[in-house]
């Protein structure tokens, strides 16, 4: 399968994971676009979260994997064109696709087991956004909101 470039990006905590991800990618034959890190050696999350914003900002890549040890995207949702959804199991990333054209599948190392985290990952890619009443809903995201 030939598609978006996926961007993956990891913290220490997720290096591994990410690194099994990117064979699965490889097997289906998504490209992809790898930002590291190359080492388990300890890594800042919000840099590799900044790292994978601004490839999805400039093009570089049009979806991304981001994974932790918690899976909790909290520093790469403050972007505003960012919406990642930490996912546990194949149908809360099937949801983050079609009801919130979530960008950004992020998982949690110590959270979540090979198998079920390459289910994630393959739904998440293969869903499409559903668009109609969720598209006004995903705009009022993509939006600053008044207070």
């Amino acid at each position: 399968m030939i598609g978006p470039i996926i961007a993956l990006a990891a913290d220490h905590a997720g290096f591994e994971l990410k690194n099994s991800m990117k064979v699965v990618l490889d097997e289906h034959s998504f490209p992809l676009l790898d930002l590291g890190p190359e080492t388990a050696d300890p890594v800042d999350y919000p840099d590799m979260a900044g790292k994978l914003a601004a490839a999805l900002k400039d093009g570089r890549a049009q979806q991304a994997l981001l994974v932790c040890g918690s899976g909790i995207a909290i520093a790469a949702n403050r972007y505003p064109w960012i919406r990642a959804a930490v996912c546990h199991d194949a149908t809360a990333a099937r949801l983050a696709r079609e009801h919130n054209d979530a960008n950004v599948l992020a998982l949690g190392a110590r959270l979540i087991g090979l198998e079920v985290a390459r289910d994630c990952l393959l739904t998440f890619l293969k869903t499409p956004f559903s668009e109609g009443r969720h598209a006004r809903r995903v705009a009022k995201m993509s939006s600053v909101p008044a207070l």
